[in-house]
């Protein structure tokens, strides 16, 4: 983008969330076409949040989706990342509030994830359906470096809840803590695990605790992105919903609510739907404009 070019206009909302101050914010540029990635990533950097959107005009194999179709890419601070929950939430939002509520198709670097977006009582709700997840394994020194990073002690672990990387988007090191508070508590060793998951290719690390049978606490820490933690997280939401199902620690016919940002004063809520006859996941919520 040419200095003298107009400069686009960056809407600002925050996904899984009713209201400003809850949930974790985004930036959405609705017509990027004339972004570079140095432009996209300094954008992204001076918003400061820990993803923000860009669209453009949508790939072949989605012509027929007119008007409802679009290649869609996400920049943290620090770095493009292939996918992100909470600012295609935000993205779908912003474009129900332009040309309605209903089915929109986002062509992202990890693949085509549909997305429905409803109206009710003035309050909007936008539910994606993730790529294909999978889950893998991990080391036990990389385990035992995450750990380290984290200062959590392996007697903090819930022992029901296997360490793995899953991924349905994005890579997510899912740790399960013992307790709330182990979860309340988080300082870790920013350097130290950002070298740690940028040797995994991780995005955030999802930190667990099991409130009951189907609701559950979540913390991302998110150093990769420049971001000490992020307060909503889609794609580390869809991540879980996958390894809980593969892990039998909820039905495979299921809606789990995974609540994220308590412990930074954001509160948000994130919905997972998991169906049998399906591999892919459901993550909804709602979302609304900032300012």
């Amino acid at each position: 983008m040419t200095t003298n070019a107009p400069q686009p206009e960056v809407l600002r909302y925050t996904a899984f969330s009713g209201t400003p101050g809850g949930g974790n914010p985004a930036g959405v540029v609705l017509d990027a076409s004339a972004l570079d990635d140095a432009d996209m990533l300094a954008i992204a950097a001076d918003l400061g949040y820990s993803e923000s959107a860009f669209l453009t005009a949508p790939p072949e194999e989605l012509g027929g989706h007119e008007g409802r179709a679009y290649s869609i890419r996400y920049f943290s601070p620090k770095a493009e990342v292939p996918f992100c929950g909470h600012a295609t939430v935000a993205a779908a939002v912003a474009l129900a509030e332009l040309t309605g509520p209903g089915a929109l198709m986002f062509a992202t670097r990890a693949g085509i994830v549909p997305v429905e977006v409803a109206e009710e009582n003035g309050t909007v709700r936008a539910t994606l359906t993730s790529v294909e997840p999978h889950i893998e394994e991990v080391s036990d020194d990389d385990l035992t470096e995450a750990l380290a990073a984290l200062d959590w002690q392996a007697a903090d672990l819930d022992p029901d809840f296997p360490p793995r990387i899953a991924f349905a988007g994005a890579r997510h090191l899912v740790l399960a803590a013992a307790t709330r508070a182990r979860l309340a508590h988080l300082a870790y060793d920013f350097p130290r695990l950002e070298a740690l998951m940028h040797r995994l290719d991780l995005t955030t690390v999802q930190l667990v605790w099991r409130e009951s049978a189907t609701a559950f606490h979540v913390r991302n820490p998110f150093p990769v992105g420049g971001v000490v933690e992020d307060p909503a997280t889609g794609a580390a939401a869809a991540a879980f919903g996958a390894y809980a199902r593969a892990f039998g620690l909820v039905p495979e016919d299921a809606v789990l609510t995974l609540y994220q940002g308590e412990d930074l004063g954001r509160p948000g809520e994130l919905t997972v739907t998991l169906r049998a006859d399906d591999p892919r996941v459901r993550v909804g919520g709602t979302g609304t404009r900032i300012g």
